[in-house]
C-alpha cells in the first residue's frame, strides 16, 4: 500500500505541475540564423504540406551552387537535437563542405518530437512525415537518387536517436545511419520528479512505461529482434564526458554481441556542438564509403578514439 500511495502521490504532483513545466518549455529559443555557406554551395529553405502533421512544415537545403540537371545526387538528411531547430546544422556546424563530394544535405525541422509517430497524440505523427511525407518532397523537387544506396540520415542527441531508430524500424531507405551523441535510453527513462515535464512529454510521444508501444519504439528493445544484415551501416560517436556515455555503451555492446555493422567512437568533450562538430568528418569519411557501395557493409566493426 506504501509504494501504491507514493507513487500515486508521484503521479499526482506530476499532473499538477507537468502543465506548468511544459509550458515553461515547450518554447524553442529562437536563435539567429547565421548559416556557415562556403563558396560554390547553395541554400535554399522550403516550406511544404506535411500530410502526416496536417501543417506546413520546413527544411532546409544545401546544394551545389550550379546543379547538373542530369546528376542524380545522394542525399543525406541531418536531424537535429531536442529543442533545436532545422538551422542548427548550418548555424553550428561546417557540414555545407560536403557538398562538394556530391551529396545534397537535408535539414528538417522536428521540433522537440524525437522524430516519432506521438503515442497520445495520434495527428503529431512525426516519424510518417520524416520517412514518407519529406523523402517525397525531396525527390520531387530535387535531383536526387531515390533508392535505397543513395540515401543516409544523420542525428545528434535527439536527432541521433532518431537516426538509429529509423536505422532498425525502416532499414529499406537508408544505407547509412550516423548518430552522435544519441539519447538511446530515452524510452527507457522512468519517472523523475526533478524531471516531470520530461517524464510527461515521453509519455506523450511513446506512451505510458511498460507498455507494448513504448517497447515498440524502444532501440534496446528493437536491436534485439531485427535481422543485423539487414540493418544500414551504423555510425556511433559519443563524448567521454557526457552523461549518455553509459547507455550508448551499453547499446554499442548489444550490436556488438548481435554481429551489426557498425563502428564506435568517442572523444574527449561533452553533448554540444561544438563537440559535435568534431565529430562530423569522421561521420561523413565512413558515410562515403558506404554510400559508394550501396550501404553493403559486410564485417562488424567497433573503434574508439
Amino acid at each position: 500500500m506504501t509504494c501504491r500511495a507514493n507513487r500515486t502521490s508521484q503521479l499526482l504532483i506530476a499532473l499538477l505541475f507537468s502543465g506548468f513545466f511544459i509550458a515553461c518549455h515547450s518554447e524553442k529559443v529562437i536563435r539567429p540564423d547565421r548559416p556557415q555557406v562556403p563558396a560554390g554551395v547553395r541554400m535554399q529553405d522550403v516550406h511544404f504540406e506535411s500530410a502526416a502533421l496536417g501543417r506546413q512544415m520546413t527544411y532546409r537545403v544545401f546544394l551545389p551552387a550550379k546543379v547538373d540537371p542530369n546528376r542524380k545526387f545522394s542525399v543525406v538528411y541531418l536531424l537535429h537535437g531536442n529543442y533545436g531547430s532545422f538551422r542548427d546544422w548550418s548555424n553550428d556546424s561546417d557540414v555545407a563542405i560536403y557538398v562538394q563530394h556530391g551529396l545534397l544535405l537535408v535539414m528538417p525541422e522536428g521540433d522537440s518530437s524525437y522524430y516519432m509517430n506521438e503515442v497520445e497524440a495520434p495527428r503529431e505523427k512525426y516519424g510518417d512525415y520524416l520517412t514518407a511525407d519529406l523523402i517525397a518532397d525531396v525527390e520531387a523537387r530535387f535531383p536526387v537518387r531515390s533508392d535505397r544506396g543513395g540515401r543516409a540520415i544523420i542525428g545528434v542527441s535527439m536527432g541521433g536517436f532518431a537516426a538509429i531508430e529509423c536505422a532498425l524500424a525502416r532499414p529499406d531507405l537508408y544505407s547509412f545511419a550516423g548518430a552522435l551523441s544519441p539519447a538511446i535510453d530515452v524510452p527507457s527513462r522512468g519517472f523523475n520528479i526533478r524531471r516531470v515535464g520530461q517524464w510527461w512529454r515521453f509519455r506523450k510521444i511513446f506512451g505510458p512505461i511498460g507498455s507494448a508501444e513504448r517497447r515498440a519504439r524502444d532501440p534496446f528493445i528493437q536491436v534485439q529482434s531485427v535481422q543485423p544484415s539487414a540493418i544500414p551501416y551504423l555510425y556511433v560517436t559519443a563524448g567521454e564526458d557526457e552523461p549518455l556515455l553509459g547507455p550508448i555503451r551499453k547499446f554499442v555492446l548489444d550490436m556488438r554481441q548481435r554481429g551489426f555493422a557498425f563502428e564506435f567512437h568517442t572523444r574527449p568533450g561533452g553533448h554540444n556542438w561544438s563537440e559535435w562538430d568534431k565529430q562530423i568528418p569522421g561521420c561523413f569519411t565512413s558515410l562515403m564509403k558506404h554510400l559508394r557501395t550501396g550501404g553493403d557493409a559486410l564485417s562488424s566493426r567497433s573503434s574508439q578514439k
